[in-house]
């Protein structure tokens, strides 16, 4: 891990590639990518920001969700975090850390493409919290096809489900229980403005993310409550060796970035505060590019 408040170079501040071949099954395991990604487990300093503050997080195993959880304990918020069982060992991690800041921590394993569990998560977060006013909707699925022919009718389904028909059904449940005030962050990509050809049905859904928020922060903001967009360019998370990207990709992911590098998660958890808390009270409806050079457009 770097100390990442010194004032340094950034382009060698973290891990450059190449890197080894890993490849993992879905959905991946931090633990077992080299290098390991930096979520702010010791790298991250609170500053008070969101102290007394309730958050959801989906995805918030591992990558960015991961580092935006541990950065939102850090502020002073109690945090829940939803993810696959099959991240539990993830996950684990995650909750003791937001426990070890004095925060309640809550424990939400379940499959967001099932919209009773999307419902049924968002009333557990909202009792278990005592409330609700941080959401942020993260959790995403991301399989790399070579053509459009590959890209199955099963394959365009999951992927929609996770990255976009959960995020409607979370919102639905959730907004309702989010006060004036509240916050809504969503996690859209790079993808939804400069798409790769390997990710036809990943880059539709991440445009459509952007979409979506605009159109529900126009909506929430005659509730006092704000919702913003979240688009990471190439960043050193599970969803790429685990199917994202192949393998050769994944050797020298980042490289095409003007850093020279992927982005580690801790990177962008400073966004996420941001937006959620109230020093983010004049911005909505935005998309905060975090993109290695990229930009947004």
């Amino acid at each position: 891990m770097t100390d990442r408040l010194t004032m340094q170079d950034p382009r060698t501040q973290y891990p450059q590639p190449p890197f080894p071949k890993q490849p993992q099954p879905v959905p991946g395991s931090t633990a077992k990518m080299d290098p390991v990604p930096d979520h702010g487990e010791t790298s991250y300093k609170g500053a008070g920001k969101l102290v007394g503050r309730k958050a959801l997080v989906t995805g918030g195993d591992s990558g960015i969700g991961r580092a935006a959880a541990i950065a939102f304990a850090r502020e002073g918020a109690d945090v829940a975090i939803s993810y696959l069982p099959a991240e539990r060992e993830d996950a684990a991690e995650v909750l003791k850390l937001i426990a070890a800041e004095g925060r309640t921590a809550v424990d939400l394993p379940g499959d967001i493409t099932d919209e009773n569990w999307c419902r049924t998560m968002v009333e557990q977060a909202v009792e278990q919290l005592g409330g609700l006013d941080i959401l942020v909707i993260n959790a995403g699925h991301q399989q790399s096809r070579d053509s459009v022919a590959e890209v199955s009718s099963a394959d365009f389904d999951r992927t929609m489900k996770t990255n976009l028909y959960a995020m409607h059904w979370i919102a639905q449940a959730a907004v309702p229980h989010l006060p004036t005030g509240a916050a809504v962050i969503t996690t859209a990509s790079v993808q939804a403005y400069d798409p790769s050809a390997i990710l036809l049905d990943y880059a539709t859904t991440k445009a459509g993310i952007v979409a979506y928020t605009k159109a529900l922060a126009a909506q929430l903001i005659e509730k006092g409550i704000r919702a913003n967009v979240v688009a990471p360019g190439p960043f050193w998370t599970p969803l790429q060796p685990s199917g994202g990207q192949p393998q050769e990709k994944v050797m020298q992911f980042g490289s095409q970035s003007q850093f020279g590098r992927p982005g580690q998660p801790v990177e962008i958890a400073p966004v996420y505060v941001l937006l959620a808390s109230q020093e983010g009270s004049y911005i909505t409806g935005e998309v905060y590019g975090v993109t290695g050079g990229a930009g947004v457009a």
